[in-house]
């Protein structure tokens, strides 16, 4: 680097330092985790953070930068019912009175809202102060609370170019960022992939997520065990499961003498995804990124009970340019079919 960069670096960082930047996100992996890659770029750049989640977010604040503080901002999901309504709006109403105490305290340059419900409150609150918004939109469909907030939202930042659901007046504020990744994920992106070849090990990961899924557990087992004897000696599993769950899926891989870690929760996933041959996985934005950015080959299983279908829209975006297949819950994603497609990997990885 030339002292020229090196002295306008220094200066925009130097004009940064007095700016406050509020990131709201959402509890799961797939909020938090664009979120978190966004704050470790601003910290670089010399901009205060301040991180607005909720309660479900705990078990992640600790991989936040120790320069940023986290905040739990009440919020709650409309339910169905008139208690589940009245609810939902008293913890909105919260969750905004909470972040008008904030703002007023420490006013922001800008807030930025990653969608879910939790980012509402705090974005909204924003929007009535005129304070400059943005939102992130990872899915292929936008979903409730950025659509309602993209009508005061200064920029739209999306992670796919066709998106369904915005307005078109919406639509002419809008910008292809792409989907912030971890930065350790993020240096996947220069490590070339080198297929197994038949005498060597094939490193499986099979993960659902921040949440797990029980289907994982009873049919990824199922179909692994039911490959023939020569392949299943080469799998090395790597499997998220639930905790009630876990001892189930263990007693399976032993039965059948397969090598296998299975945990709840796995911190390590840069280790795992760069040596994985096969990603067994949900359709969530955020995965769907940390793959296609590590460039490892995936089944996705999106999650069935979205109204909108966000994760099989997701998961379709990867899957028609050939970064993976499709296997929908419910009706492809059977033991059978899965046990196929494995074999067929396996046995001829070019595919």
């Amino acid at each position: 680097m030339t002292e020229q960069q090196e002295s306008v670096n220094e200066a925009v960082t130097e004009k940064n330092k007095a700016k406050l930047v509020v990131l709201c996100a959402g509890g799961t992996g797939g909020h938090f985790f664009p979120a978190k890659a966004l704050s470790e770029d601003l910290i670089s750049r010399g901009f205060h953070v301040k991180f607005f989640g909720d309660t479900r977010g705990r078990k992640y604040k600790d991989q936040l930068s120790e320069e940023i503080s986290y905040h739990e901002i009440a919020s709650a999901a409309m339910k169905s019912g008139i208690m589940g309504k009245l609810r939902g709006i008293f913890m909105l109403l919260l969750g905004m009175l909470q972040s008008l105490i904030h703002y007023i305290a420490h006013r922001p340059a800008v807030v930025v809202g990653f969608g879910g419900y939790p980012s509402f409150p705090s974005v909204m609150m924003a929007q009535i102060l005129f304070i400059p918004t943005i939102i992130h939109e990872q899915n292929a469909v936008v979903g409730r609370a950025n659509r309602q907030l993209s009508r005061g939202a200064k920029k739209i930042a999306l992670s796919l170019p066709d998106i369904d659901g915005l307005s078109e007046k919406a639509k002419q504020r809008a910008i292809v960022t792409g989907n912030p990744v971890r930065q350790d994920i993020a240096d996947l992106y220069t490590q070339p992939y080198t297929p197994s070849d038949e005498d060597s090990e094939f490193n499986l990961y099979v993960f659902a997520g921040s949440q797990g899924a029980r289907s994982f557990s009873q049919i990824v087992p199922e179909a692994i065990v039911a490959l023939p004897d020569e392949l299943k000696a080469r799998l090395n599993i790597t499997q998220q499961a639930l905790e009630e769950d876990m001892m189930k899926v263990i007693d399976a891989y032993d039965k059948a003498k397969i090598k296998a870690e299975i945990k709840p929760f796995f911190s390590d996933v840069k280790e795992i995804l760069s040596k994985a041959h096969l990603v067994i996985a949900r359709g969530g934005a955020s995965t769907v990124a940390e793959i296609t950015t590590a460039g490892r080959p995936a089944i996705f299983v999106p999650y069935p009970h979205h109204k909108d279908h966000q994760q099989k829209m997701n998961a379709l975006s990867i899957a028609d340019h050939h970064g993976g297949w499709v296997l929908e819950e419910g009706t492809e994603f059977t033991a059978e079919n899965l046990e196929r497609r494995l074999e067929m990997l396996m046995n001829d990885p070019e595919k």
